[in-house]
């Protein structure tokens, strides 16, 4: 590992009828992770391109945008039009993934692909030098607050492996589960970009907790050279 850990706190598990004042508690963090899910891909319904428009707004932190949508090749363009520093589209809902990361470049954003948590790590093999963020999904998507599911470790662990092969610093985002009993397990497993939900919004100081995950991922994954981007 040699990517500095970041922080990207989940606002699905903010109150979101005090959307700017949550925000404000995560001014710290590396990033700010944006979960929109269309009630197709995922059973769940949140965010989309008005309340992301929001969000971008209220906050100076670059913005995650990690789309839990079917048809990612249509929609998942204007995330990055609207200023969205990733997007990040799930290789199960995209026909056309170099085509789509193409354009989001093309569009200033970077790319990034999400797996869900039984999706083989071949089915992105061949993306791996052209994306900026593998996300591997720690949880089944659709609901915050889940239980990380634990051989998640061996999967982060082999893209790691997968990714150093090829000779990349490509960036291994998890998503699901990550807390203060987890995230030095994942960071040792190969993993530098963390999604804390629960774990910040719901203790009592959200900048303390961001700073003790960050010291946490740190202290296994022997910080190196900072990341690129967002984190």
């Amino acid at each position: 590992m040699s990517n500095t850990p970041a922080i990207h706190p989940s606002i699905l598990n903010a109150d979101q009828a005090h959307l700017a004042e949550e925000l404000a508690r995560i001014e710290s963090a590396d990033g700010l992770h944006l979960d929109v899910m269309d009630n197709h891909f995922v059973p769940n319904m949140f965010a989309g391109p008005s309340f992301t428009q929001t969000v971008l707004e209220h906050t100076s932190l670059p913005v995650d945008a990690h789309l839990m949508i079917e048809d990612a090749d249509r929609w998942a363009p204007q995330y990055a039009e609207m200023g969205c520093a990733v997007v990040t589209a799930h290789a199960e809902a995209t026909r056309a993934p170099f085509v789509l990361v193409k354009e989001l470049h093309r569009l200033g954003a970077q790319a990034g692909i999400a797996l869900r948590p039984t999706t083989p790590l071949e089915v992105v093999e061949p993306l791996l030098g052209e994306i900026d963020m593998l996300l591997i999904m720690t949880v089944e998507p659709g609901f915050g607050g889940q239980s990380f599911v634990e051989p998640m470790l061996r999967k982060i662990a082999a893209a790691r492996s997968m990714v150093s092969a090829q000779g990349l610093q490509l960036r291994i985002q998890i998503d699901g589960g990550v807390s203060l009993t987890t995230i030095e397990r994942a960071a040792e497993a190969g993993a530098d970009v963390f999604v804390a939900g629960s774990a910040v919004y719901k203790s009592q100081d959200a900048a303390q907790a961001i700073s003790t995950l960050r010291r946490l991922a740190g202290a296994v994954s022997g910080e190196g050279r900072s990341t690129t981007g967002i984190a």
